[in-house]
């Protein structure tokens, strides 16, 4: 007997709203890398916000390179198998597969972005877009899809609690790349913004490979069941 579909990652409540916010958001990081391609200095808003938060003191010190550490290979490949694992608890291996992707699009993107912007930081790194902040904001804007459909939300609520986790993950990791100097501000933005634009399609792209799967006949003929 056929079980009930599973539950979309991408809930169809949100599609619009966060599709809407995803074009927008690309568009910011198209933007950013052409104005910033090839520089090696802060723009003028990234002086500003450099002076303020540049050079923070024990404790904060401690929590900007604790929090820097979540994106590095190391933490972030914790963070991702300790959510991966409660999704498979869960038994949503969908939810699962789209914490994998979902963060390892983002990322590689902001990757392959680096090297065609250009830009850098301290004598050469490359710096646009911020990896780390596109990392925590993907993992927490997947994590709101999720409990999104989880918790049966509506549009707005949805579309609130997207929005307000990644702009906290975004905030909070962007912090700390601008307080311990890895990263301008604009970097940041644009990291931020990668997530956004990457994360609801990664995730309707998950959503459609799987009910394609799920709608495939088996080697039997008859069609597998969801």
């Amino acid at each position: 007997m056929p079980g009930r579909p599973a539950p979309a990652v991408l809930p169809p409540s949100l599609r619009a709203w966060i599709g809407l916010i995803a074009a927008l958001a690309a568009l910011v990081v198209a933007l950013l890398g052409f104005l910033y391609a090839g520089h090696s200095e802060p723009g003028t808003v990234d002086a500003w916000v450099h002076s303020a938060v540049y050079g923070v003191r024990s404790p904060w010190r401690h929590v900007a390179l604790a929090t820097d550490f979540l994106g590095e290979p190391a933490g972030a490949a914790v963070v991702v198998a300790a959510v991966v694992g409660g999704c498979l608890l869960l038994r949503s291996p969908r939810a699962a597969v789209l914490v994998v992707a979902g963060v390892g699009v983002t990322v590689g993107t902001t990757t392959l972005l680096k090297h065609l912007v250009g830009r850098t930081i301290n004598g050469g790194y490359l710096s646009y877009p911020s990896g780390h902040t596109a990392f925590l904001t993907a993992l927490a804007l997947v994590g709101a899809l999720l409990a999104t459909g989880r918790l049966g939300l509506g549009r707005t609520a949805g579309t609130l609690l997207a929005l307000a986790a990644a702009l906290v993950a975004g905030a909070t990791m962007g912090w700390a790349q601008v307080a311990l100097g890895a990263h301008y501000p604009t970097d940041v933005l644009g990291g931020w913004c990668t997530a956004l634009a990457l994360v609801p399609a990664t995730a309707w792209l998950v959503d459609r490979t799987a009910d394609r799967m799920a709608d495939r006949p088996d080697n039997t003929g008859r069609h597998q069941p969801h």
